[in-house]
């Protein structure tokens, strides 16, 4: 079987595929802090990336100069390092399900720091789909409670929320100061300065308990497999993707995310109430009218 992506199948084949590996990575995040602490969870999934990365880093150290080396250490520690951590910190006390739903605001606060940080032009249209998103972020995080996860604590969501303001960051910079590197470069590059201080971390961290854990092996396997198919195979397949299709195409995965982050939940015996279903539906809607473009004739 030959893939040919000049073929919409075989795109929007890809598109699902990469929706399934990001929409898993919220419950291999929950399965690794089984056993490690939420910083460890963290520093191991940059960690392990940097070592996947390793020989395109190789490849593209070259290309670093002074004009992007301030722009790569952002897409390194703010459009990586940080949601990695945040990501992990929101998932002991939220479910994986509602994580992967916020996660979905990403396009919404790309809008609002490309406007407040790169003066990037905006229609109403657009001001109305971040207003409606914002306002079922703020609904999804009241609506949990423990059917969520026991003890759960409803404002970590906020550090999700957080997370996908770095997001946010990360792509503005990208397109505003990186057009000369491609995707590719781009993210082996960023992983280069954040790998090694990840290693530090994690060589100077406390695994006494850890070590004493009956899911050790699971867990780590889980952010293994994290770090390998969200953060390294993901990341290479979705440029790609925009090579062959465009942004816009590309971008519609963050509708499809929440769908494999929910599911997996389930699976995994995550409760998922009704009043959640509505505010998450809100958030999509939200992401769609900021995506929206007129058509042209």
């Amino acid at each position: 079987m030959i893939i040919d992506l000049e073929k919409r199948s075989w795109q929007w084949a890809m598109l699902i595929f990469l929706a399934f590996i990001w929409g898993a990575s919220f419950i291999l995040m929950k399965k690794g802090l089984q056993s490690f602490t939420n910083l460890q969870v963290g520093g191991m999934r940059i960690f392990f990336s940097f070592l996947f990365y390793t020989p395109l880093i190789i490849r593209y150290i070259g290309r670093i100069n002074r004009s992007n080396l301030k722009s790569l250490l952002i897409v390194g520690f703010v459009g990586n390092a940080t949601p990695a951590f945040l990501f992990a910190t929101a998932q002991t006390e939220i479910s994986s399900s509602v994580a992967g739903i916020l996660n979905s605001l990403t396009p919404i606060f790309t809008l609002i720091v490309g406007i407040i940080l790169y003066a990037n032009k905006v229609k109403w249209l657009s001001i109305a789909g971040l207003v409606l998103g914002l306002t079922g972020a703020i609904g999804l995080i009241i609506s949990i409670n423990s059917l969520d996860l026991e003890g759960s604590n409803n404002w970590y969501g906020v550090f999700a929320v957080i997370a996908t303001v770095c997001y946010g960051i990360n792509v503005n910079e990208i397109k505003f100061r990186l057009q000369e590197l491609d995707g590719v470069a781009i993210a082996s590059l960023g992983f280069l300065f954040i790998g090694p201080v990840a290693g530090i971390f994690l060589a100077m961290s406390d695994y006494s308990v850890t070590a004493g854990s009956a899911e050790l092996l699971p867990s780590l396997l889980a952010v293994i497999g994290l770090a390998f198919f969200s953060s390294f195979i993901a990341i290479i397949f979705m440029n790609i993707l925009i090579k062959y299709t465009t942004t816009l195409f590309a971008a519609s995965v963050t509708y499809i995310i929440p769908i494999f982050a929910v599911f997996w939940g389930l699976l995994d015996g995550e409760r998922f109430m009704l009043i959640q279903v509505f505010w998450a539906a809100v958030i999509l809607a939200g992401v769609y009218l900021v995506n929206r473009k007129k058509s042209k004739i």
